[in-house]
């Protein structure tokens, strides 16, 4: 069943004439997939990247090896560069990056089991990055993430 809250994303997208890109690690393409569950969607869905592995990051949407090294892939520093990376490689408007630790394993003291990091950027020079600290297990903390990716992507959109 499609999202609402998806469905709100598309309309928005729609009234705004923007196209949206996501770069999604952590939760593999479940942002982009459920706002291809709504009709018309393909009039404002430009591509989703899935980079879950750090080579995927590099060669898809060119986050530096330094900044991986430096930071980890779990990072504010790594989603700024996922999503500057999506509006750099894509024709969209607006993209959304994710990356996190879903669980149940992969967690540290630094970074543990449902620490996320997402960030927007615009083609406007926008940019925001947001920390998340979900709960639950891994299917928990990954529809938390998508639910919480779609409401930054709306809040980032153009009002008419």
């Amino acid at each position: 069943m499609p999202s609402p809250l998806a469905k709100n994303v598309i309309e928005a997208a729609r009234d705004a004439k923007w196209m949206i890109c996501t770069v999604e690690s952590c939760t593999g393409g479940m942002i982009f997939a459920g706002l291809t569950d709504i009709a018309g969607a393909s009039a404002v869905l430009d591509r989703g990247f899935i980079t879950y592995s750090n080579q995927a990051k590099q060669e898809m949407v060119g986050v530096s090896v330094g900044t991986l090294e430096a930071h980890g892939a779990v990072s504010q520093q790594s989603a700024a560069a996922m999503a500057v990376g999506g509006i750099t490689h894509s024709a969209a408007n607006i993209s959304l990056s994710v990356t996190g630790v879903a669980g149940p394993g992969g967690g540290s003291p630094d970074k543990p089991v449902g620490l996320v990091w997402m960030a927007i950027a615009t083609k406007d020079g926008v940019q925001i990055s947001k920390r998340f600290d979900f709960s639950g297990d891994r299917q928990a903390v990954r529809s938390q993430a998508v639910e919480a990716g779609l409401t930054l992507v709306l809040e980032a959109l153009p009002k008419n």
